[in-house]
């Protein structure tokens, strides 16, 4: 499938409404959700488990049968990030959202480094547990940026990318996220952002909290969202010191110089970004889209911010699907 047939298909299925989810699974189309699926805090804390590696135990939740697709979060939260799109794909694969090292319930081992290229380590230490051999890459924030490097790594291992808005070559780390690393660096980021919101979950849905940076709908964070997050990285104060870590850990630019080695990648990729994103430049979807060797294009939201993938797990599932019925085995190589 090319680039133009991806795109035709796509431009039908909004066409006919299937962000709103009621045609036919035959058609590539998520069926709605309903009230037995949903993850809701509860469900999702019974449902994770631990795989023990090097790195650690990792925590993750799996849900459906069949080939693999592996849910990339960002930073700081958790695979909790993720509960609508397992929710809507688990039909459809076997959906795995880890946490990665330094955030979330893993449980990261004695002096384990907990930056982007040990993070591509562990998932693939991760996925040899699980016996998976390949999966279809989803990923948001600081997870592209460790997408990104396990494709070009194990290209291999990777048979699809659907990237959202994310780290790129040419803005990583964006400056709106040097103030964060400065405080993870003198020890304070935790007690002076995340446990203030945590304590007035209002303020962090102001234009001051995490709400207002990175999630479109006043609502969001929901309550039980902004507990699920930031209990685990308060817990502690190694928790702390881990989370730390991870956001240091973003300053180096790893992904300099990677452009050749996304262009000869033949995985089917597509780009779904939110336009009204305040952290991560708008220029970055070109960018990716000019930059990966097989991109199915570019589709953008305006008004969604960086976290929108939460708010709007309807996208995520339509995308996926479209991405995932392009992908043929001869694509999942590199040229």
């Amino acid at each position: 499938m090319n680039r133009r047939h991806f795109l035709q298909i796509a431009g039908g299925a909004l066409t006919a409404g299937a962000i709103s989810g009621c045609l036919s699974r035959g058609l590539g189309i998520v069926s709605p959700v309903t009230g037995g699926d949903r993850l809701d805090a509860p469900a999702f804390r019974a449902a994770r488990r631990f795989a023990k590696t090097p790195f650690g135990r990792i925590a993750y939740v799996e849900r459906g049968a069949g080939p693999a697709a592996l849910f990339l979060h960002g930073f700081p939260l958790n695979s909790f990030q993720w509960r609508g799109a397992l929710e809507r794909l688990s039909p459809y694969r076997r959906c795995i959202a880890p946490d990665f090292l330094g955030l979330g319930h893993t449980e990261v081992a004695r002096g384990q480094d907990v930056g982007p290229e040990a993070q591509v380590a562990m998932l693939v230490s991760l996925l040899d547990a699980l016996g998976i051999d390949s999966v279809d890459l989803v990923a948001n924030d600081s997870g592209g940026t460790v997408a990104q490097l396990l494709l070009v790594r194990h290209p291999r291992r990777v048979r699809t990318l659907l990237l959202t808005n994310c780290d790129v070559e040419t803005d990583s780390p964006p400056p709106a996220l040097l103030p964060v690393i400065e405080l993870a660096r003198q020890g304070k980021f935790a007690d002076q952002w995340l446990a203030p919101w945590r304590a007035d979950k209002a303020l962090a849905r102001s234009a001051q909290g995490i709400g207002g940076m990175c999630y479109a709908d006043p609502a969001q964070p929901s309550d039980e969202a902004i507990e699920m997050y930031f209990a685990p990285l308060l817990a502690s104060t190694r928790s702390k010191a881990l989370l730390h870590a991870y956001a240091i850990g973003l300053e180096p630019n790893l992904l300099a110089g990677i452009a050749p080695q996304l262009r000869r990648s033949t995985a089917p990729a597509r780009v779904v970004w939110g336009m009204g994103d305040t952290i991560f430049s708008p220029h970055s979807p070109d960018y990716l889209d000019r930059a990966l060797g097989n991109s199915r294009g570019v589709r953008r939201l305006e008004r969604s911010k960086l976290f929108w993938p939460e708010e709007r797990p309807d996208v995520i599932a339509e995308e996926a699907r479209l991405l995932w019925n392009a992908w043929v085995p001869e694509a999942a190589a590199f040229r």
